[in-house]
Parts: structure tokens; C-alpha cells; sequence
């Protein structure tokens, strides 16, 4: 075991400095991709199927990619799935040699990046057990979301300044670069296999139904797939309605659009690093009803602002970003800890899968309904829900359970 764990802290930090940039370069890349569909088509429905294809696989595919990733190394799942990503980006950018960039070919690589990363994102949360030790799991997920978030932080402004000067064909190169970083970090360090010992052929559906009944079988898991389930309804859409909040009804622009953006990216660096800081000592049941509680909060008081009060609603961002990765870096904590490593690719990959189902839900949901009730009375709708989800949370023992450790 020591052996397993020695020099982890290198380990970790060497993997999410490639993690850092790759994130970088592919937020500068994807913002880049959404202002070309943007000025080219000015179409709503087009950003949003652009943004289907973009997370549907990932909802469909995702519990049985998780079988395969259970089954094979995930380290080279990672470099494969970082190389088959970048070479779509490599495609579309030599598509645009010849003129525009086509939208619908534009389509076919997100669809095919986000089978990539239904490959990675798991992948890469389900090797931290095998380089950490246990009790600095929920603690080092704080530090990785950092390395992300900060990501977030610098891409709109570095995005902007590129997309002025460079075609779309130019800023897509990025991505390779960022990807190189990655697979380079990844290659660089020594990741132990995890493998089971009863490895014979099964039927993939049989597979995941083993990896669901591990799950099951943990108490109180059920309860936080359902609370997932139940956030991402509301959480992923309230996202996307950022800009449209900020100019249709706090009448700004492109620049308050962005400090907004910027504003929730830096209130998720400060929640990350403070997770890492504290990541080991806390509650996590109260860690995560208040992050929903605290952005449910902020989402509600953001509807009941004149709309004079901009920037009221950027304060309220700060700290709704700070709550995030008290959820996420949690959650994903609780599965890193609660689950044997042979299953733990199933078991985020299922996780995710859930909340990439729900958020089209929300989508529709907001899509319809943010219309006519106005976009103000929406997000107080959905910050009274989401407060309605973390006092549920608090009320459910079962979850206890799974969060003791």
C-alpha cells in the first residue's frame, strides 16, 4: 500500500498541470466554436442542438462506456480518448482551408469530442484512488477543481482576444496543444492498474447491472443519485440563461455578460481552493445541501432584483460560484471513497449519465417556460426548487451513510 501511494502528491500534480492546460486551450477552443455557429446562423435552436450534441452521448452512452472503462487501463483510455478528441479538432480545422467551416460538420465533431470525454472525465476521476490515499480524496478533489477553474477564469478574456485576430480554423490548433500537454503528464506518470480478479467475458448490459447493484447495494447512494438527478434539472439551465438574464432584463452586453462569467468562474476558484484547504475536516452531507441551498439562494434572490440591479446579481455569482465545488468535488469524493476501484468507472460514468439525462429536461423546461413567465420569475421559480432540493437533502438519513468517511 505505502508503495502504491508513494510520491502521490508529485503524482497528482504533475497529471493536473497537463489537466490544467488541456482544460484551458479546449475553453478557449469550445467558446470559439460558439461565437463562429453564432455570428454565422443567429439561431437559438442551432446553439441549443450544437449543445445536444455536445452532451447526449455522454447521457446515453455514458453506464456503458463505464463498463469498459472498469475493464480495461484507464490511462491509455485517457491518451486514446485525448488524441481521437483533438484529431476531430485537426479535421475541422482543415475543413476550413477551403472556405467556411460547415455547421453541420461542426455538429459531427462535438458529437464525437463528447464520446471522447464520456471516456475521459471518468476515466480520470476513477484513477485519483489508485495515486491518493483515502482520507485525502475530498481534499484533492478541491485542488483539482482548481486547476479547472482557473482554467475558466482566464479563457473568456484569452478567447475574446484570439477570436479578434485568428480565423476559427487558427484557434482550433489549440486544442492539439493543450491535448499534447495531457497525454504527455499522463504518460509521465507511473498510474497502478486496478483489475478484477474474476475477469471473465460478460454481457455488457449484465455489466452494468452489476456496476448499478454495487451502488445500490452502498447505503444511501440511491438518495444522492436522485439529489444529482434533481440539481442538474435546474442547475445545468440556469447556466445557460446566464447572458440572456444579463441582457435582456439587466439590459447589459457582451462585456457585463462576460464579467458575470468571470465573477462565477473566480467564486469557484476561491470554493476549490478553500475545498482543498478544509476538504478533509468537513461535513459532507452539510457540505452539500448547502451549496445547493447557497445557490439556490442566490438564484432566487437574482429574480426578485430590479432591473437595476446588475450588479447585486454579479455579487450573488461570486458567491453562488464558491458553492459549486462543494457539491461536485464532494460528490464525486463520496464515489471515489464508497466504491470499490473495479466498479468506480461504472459508477461515475452512471452518475453522470443521470445528470446529462436531466439537464435536456431542464432545457426544455426553461426553454418553454422562461418565455412567458419572464426570465426573472424563472429563476425565482428555480431558486425556490433548488432550496426545496437542500432542505430535502438534509431530511433523508439514508444519506448520511454514504457520506460517513
Amino acid at each position: 500500500m505505502e508503495q502504491q501511494f508513494a510520491g502521490w502528491r508529485k503524482k497528482f500534480f504533475v497529471i493536473w498541470t497537463g489537466q490544467g492546460i488541456s482544460t484551458l486551450t479546449s475553453s478557449i477552443v469550445q467558446m470559439a466554436i460558439i461565437w463562429y455557429i453564432t455570428g454565422k446562423t443567429k439561431s437559438a435552436a442551432v446553439l441549443s442542438f450544437a449543445t445536444l450534441a455536445g452532451f447526449l452521448p455522454q447521457a446515453v452512452l455514458g453506464m456503458f462506456i463505464g463498463v469498459l472503462i472498469d475493464q480495461h487501463d484507464r490511462k491509455k483510455i485517457m491518451i486514446c480518448s485525448d488524441l481521437v478528441m483533438s484529431s476531430a479538432c485537426v479535421a475541422l480545422a482543415v475543413s476550413g482551408i477551403w472556405g467556411d467551416i460547415p455547421i453541420w460538420l461542426i455538429f459531427i465533431v462535438l458529437f464525437i469530442r463528447s464520446i471522447g470525454n464520456a471516456f475521459y472525465a471518468p476515466s480520470l476521476q476513477a484513477i485519483m484512488p489508485s495515486i491518493l490515499p483515502k482520507d485525502q480524496l475530498t481534499k484533492y478533489a478541491g485542488y483539482s477543481q482548481s486547476f479547472e477553474s482557473a482554467s475558466m477564469i482566464a479563457s473568456p478574456a484569452i478567447a475574446a482576444v484570439l477570436y479578434s485576430m485568428f480565423p476559427l480554423k487558427a484557434i482550433l490548433m489549440l486544442d492539439v496543444l493543450g491535448a499534447f500537454f495531457a497525454v504527455g503528464t499522463l504518460a509521465a506518470v507511473d498510474i497502478p492498474g486496478i483489475f478484477r480478479e474474476d475477469k471473465e467475458k460478460t454481457n455488457l448490459l449484465a455489466e452494468v447491472k452489476e456496476g448499478y447493484n454495487v451502488m445500490r447495494s452502498v447505503p444511501g447512494m440511491r438518495e444522492l443519485l436522485v439529489i444529482g438527478a434533481l440539481y442538474a434539472v435546474i442547475y445545468f439551465p440556469i447556466g445557460t440563461l446566464y447572458p440572456l438574464i444579463t441582457m435582456s432584463y439587466f439590459n447589459g452586453g457582451v462585456r457585463e455578460s462576460g464579467l458575470v462569467e468571470t465573477v462565477f468562474a473566480a467564486g469557484t476558484l476561491v470554493g476549490s481552493v478553500s475545498l482543498g484547504i478544509w476538504g478533509g475536516r468537513i461535513d459532507k452531507i452539510k457540505a452539500i445541501a448547502g451549496s445547493i441551498g447557497i445557490y439556490g439562494a442566490g438564484t432566487l434572490i437574482t429574480g426578485l432584483l430590479p432591473p437595476q440591479g446588475f450588479y447585486i446579481f454579479a455579487f450573488l455569482s461570486f458567491f453562488m460560484g464558491i458553492s459549486v465545488p462543494f457539491y461536485f468535488g464532494v460528490q464525486t469524493s463520496i464515489y471515489q471513497i464508497k466504491i470499490q476501484g473495479e466498479y468506480l468507472g461504472r459508477a461515475l460514468s452512471l452518475s453522470g449519465s443521470i445528470s446529462m439525462a436531466a439537464m435536456p429536461l431542464g432545457l426544455i423546461l426553461s426553454g418553454a417556460l422562461a418565455g412567458p413567465l419572464g426570465i426573472e420569475n424563472w429563476f425565482l421559480i428555480s431558486g425556490g426548487a433548488t432550496l426545496g432540493i437542500a432542505v430535502f437533502a438534509l431530511t433523508l438519513p439514508a444519506l448520511r451513510h454514504c457520506m460517513d468517511g
